[in-house]
């Protein structure tokens, strides 16, 4: 989102604007409604692609509770995890202290249901992996966690089967 932005689209497409998926589903009044048996975390990436709204007021309306920031760079940054693997190893560790604890947080009271980690990069969303094994915890973008809940867990299965039957025209350039 930060390197689209340089690009003025709004010079070559007049009116027109930047906005992260996220945003558009806040804006379109989309949201989920008395998801139980599932708490979540929220990661905030270091270059985040919402703009426009505030990321955790953002991530708590669509998904219609509350939704404890985990705070922290999750250690990937990019490319930071493939070239300097000895710091993002350090980053990490503190990292995953932090949803350790937020975590312990959500089950203090008995939970025992999934707690999940959201967040909006692909590149925070492969490092918050990293920590499904150690903190009990999943992490997933909160437009597929959205998905699975309106559209149910095999969406995605189902929406590439209609595209693949008649569900896309092609265009040829």
């Amino acid at each position: 989102m930060d390197q689209l932005q340089k690009y003025e689209f709004e010079k070559i497409f007049p009116g027109c604007r930047l906005l992260d998926i996220h945003e558009y589903l806040l804006e379109k009044g989309l949201k989920l409604d008395g998801v139980t048996g599932t708490r979540y975390m929220y990661h905030d990436p270091c270059h985040t692609p919402m703009k426009t709204h505030n990321p955790l007021k953002t991530v708590n309306t669509l998904m219609g509770q509350p939704v404890a920031l985990t705070d922290r760079c999750c250690g990937e940054s990019g490319t930071l995890a493939a070239t300097r693997p000895d710091i993002s190893t350090q980053v990490r560790f503190r990292k995953q202290g932090e949803i350790e604890k937020g975590a312990a947080a959500l089950r203090e009271d008995g939970f025992t249901g999934d707690v999940k980690i959201l967040t909006s990069c692909p590149s925070c969303l492969q490092g918050l992996s990293r920590y499904n094994d150690d903190a009990s915890t999943s992490a997933d973008y909160i437009v597929v966690e959205m998905a699975k809940s309106i559209l149910g867990k095999d969406w995605m299965t189902d929406y590439v089967s209609a595209a693949n039957n008649g569900g896309i025209e092609r265009v040829l350039l």
